[in-house]
């Protein structure tokens, strides 16, 4: 098992070629699910986990690993299926993941193997899907359907929704400003919910999409209707997405005239100081890495204070 992801830093290079890789694993079914390799650090046999009062039903307990304690999410349990045979039952693993900086260990009944695809080969869910399901793409491996999870989603129901913007910040919110309305690409639905809510709560619309690909599709639509500028001020845009990376959009945004001069804040729920020189080569404005409705907040308010200082008469 080790040697499965004694590689994987170095695949992850490969992110800004609108390539990923996906772990695939299996819950306790013949159902393969994945997530990102980019979100992984470790995958390791599933050590005995000892479980803590209170705690939220998903949680099936915690472990020290590489000196720090973890909660171990059961996966299987998240998305409404039988929890994942224990270790005596079966020898189970867990998935060390980092998102917004923290570590979390997924509880999965097998590891299937990893597999590299272009992001076009990976699609939104199935039209019909439940607006609260736990897919955020799929694809397919050998005429088999991957379902790839919202793991956000998944901490959400641990963690509780984000907060709202600070006193702080509202409190240096001005009137006026060229425009107030961005452009929001993210594939997760909690993302785009926790997006929606800051901008709102500092008096900017937003337009929401859930991929790259769809993102360029409507810029270059609203671009068609008249000046760009006038219509948004900027676009916020996940990194990794299906059908479109967020470096990849921004490069194509780079590239179309009419879209050139757009700014453009790239975040990523995904730990790593190589994102911030990946999004300076794609012509990216900023690099937010990970979420807080402040931080998003002050961006946002920052650049509208400047256009509308560049505007201003001198």
């Amino acid at each position: 098992m080790s040697s499965l992801l004694d590689d994987v830093d170095r695949r992850t290079q490969m992110v800004g070629q609108n390539r990923l890789e996906l772990l695939l694993f299996t819950l306790g079914g013949r159902q393969l699910f994945a997530i990102n390799v980019f979100k992984v650090r470790e995958v390791i046999t599933c050590p005995p986990l000892n479980r803590l009062p209170s705690t939220h039903p998903i949680i099936r307990g915690v472990a020290t690993l590489r000196g720090k304690t973890v909660s171990v999410v059961d996966l299987a349990q998240a998305l409404g299926m039988a929890p994942v045979p224990s270790r005596e039952g079966g020898a189970a693993f867990v998935i060390l993941t980092e998102f917004n900086r923290s570590v979390q260990g997924l509880l999965v009944a097998s590891v299937d193997r990893i597999i590299n695809l272009n992001w076009d080969q990976i699609h939104p869910p199935p039209r019909g899907t439940h607006k609260d399901s736990f897919l955020t793409a799929v694809t397919q491996v050998e005429d088999r359907l991957v379902e790839i999870i919202d793991v956000e989603k998944v901490l959400e129901m641990v963690t509780g929704p984000s907060g709202d913007v600070s006193d702080a910040v509202m409190s240096n919110i001005h009137g006026g400003g060229r425009i107030r309305c961005a452009l929001v690409a993210d594939d997760s639905a909690v993302a785009r919910r926790q997006m929606v809510r800051a901008l709102t709560q500092i008096g900017v619309e937003s337009i929401v999409v859930n991929d790259g690909r769809q993102a360029l599709d409507k810029l270059l639509e609203l671009a068609s209707q008249g000046p760009i500028d006038q219509q948004i001020g900027m676009v916020i845009s996940d990194i990794e997405m299906p059908e479109m990376d967020g470096y990849t959009l921004t490069s194509a945004i780079r590239k179309e005239p009419a879209l050139s001069r757009l700014y453009v804040v790239l975040h990523s729920s995904l730990s790593g100081t190589f994102n911030e020189s990946l999004v300076r080569r794609a012509g990216a404005d900023r690099f937010l890495p990970k979420f807080s409705p402040d931080e998003l907040a002050e961006v946002v308010l920052g650049h509208l204070q400047a256009e509308q200082q560049a505007s201003s008469p001198p």
